[in-house]
């Protein structure tokens, strides 16, 4: 089996084969997935420590893919590093901005606040360099063709969920908000179709109720757009279109705000498309 020519064509496979890997390799391919500069960059050992397998268990993870052994496939990881400007990771950055003097004594409000922005002014940072304009052009063209617009997002994902039933309602999208209500959720996602758009939204730890309505969704024809937080996610694994993205964590608090603003993007470029068509120009 001839290997991979690129990163893309990589990141494509392991996500093919994902499921049909042992578990060893599985948590390879997430390390090498959410931390490919590392990859490039760092000892056979050093990588095998922290997926927490043993370095021939790295070999083993290259030859899956087509390749001699796991120094050809580091090759294409700095190949792209010598070709493109090199940057610190998300992992980085956000490790950097929480370092933080430590006296022993709570943080007052203002010190807090500074780590909270600090932290959200660099996952922003990481939407723009990692969004696709061609994923944000089709997720608004499956808003603009679908009959109604379903919307899924439970546990600290529903304020996302909320906003956007709210703003698509504005622009006169029919939504459904699945918030499981009495539950009920089955029943709500019982209507949708291939005619259908599912908007769904979750993060580690995943909701299974979510990954159940997304199942059920695809299952149906409907297109689905997800907002999550890796490409091996369960629900971005089955998406027509997926938007991974990395929220800022402060001290254990996980923001919302990169998330918000992929939302946010996504039904104002709706909504300037309707205006368009309804001015005619």
């Amino acid at each position: 089996m001839a290997h991979p020519g690129d990163l893309e064509s990589l990141r494509e496979a392991i996500i093919a084969r994902h499921d049909s890997l042992s578990p060893r390799l599985r948590q390879i391919a997430a390390y090498v997935l959410e931390h490919p500069n590392e990859i490039g960059l760092e000892t056979q050992a050093v990588i095998a420590r922290r997926c927490g397998v043993h370095a021939p268990t790295i070999v083993r993870f290259a030859k899956e893919f087509g390749f001699d052994g796991a120094s050809q496939m580091q090759r294409l990881f700095r190949d792209e590093l010598i070709n493109s400007a090199p940057s610190p990771s998300w992992a980085e950055r956000i490790h950097q901005a929480n370092l933080r003097t430590h006296d022993g004594r709570p943080l007052t409000p203002h010190e807090l606040i500074q780590e909270f922005a600090a932290a959200n002014i660099i996952a922003l940072g990481h939407i723009q360099e990692t969004i696709a304009a061609e994923s944000l052009d089709k997720a608004v063209d499956y808003i603009d063709g679908a009959r109604s617009v379903y919307i899924c997002g439970l546990r600290r994902s529903f304020a996302i969920a909320v906003w956007l039933a709210y703003a698509l309602r504005h622009v006169d999208k029919p939504v459904h908000l699945l918030d499981g209500l009495g539950g009920m959720l089955g029943e709500q996602v019982g209507s949708i179709s291939k005619s259908d758009l599912l908007f769904a939204i979750s993060f580690r730890p995943y909701a299974k109720e979510t990954v159940e309505v997304v199942a059920r969704a695809k299952a149906a024809g409907a297109r689905i757009v997800v907002i999550s937080d890796s490409e091996l996610s369960p629900i971005a694994r089955q998406a027509d279109v997926s938007f991974n993205v990395k929220d800022a964590e402060v001290r254990q608090f996980r923001s919302l705000t990169g998330s918000m603003c992929v939302a946010q993007t996504l039904v104002i470029s709706y909504a300037q498309r309707v205006e368009t068509k309804g001015t005619g120009s």
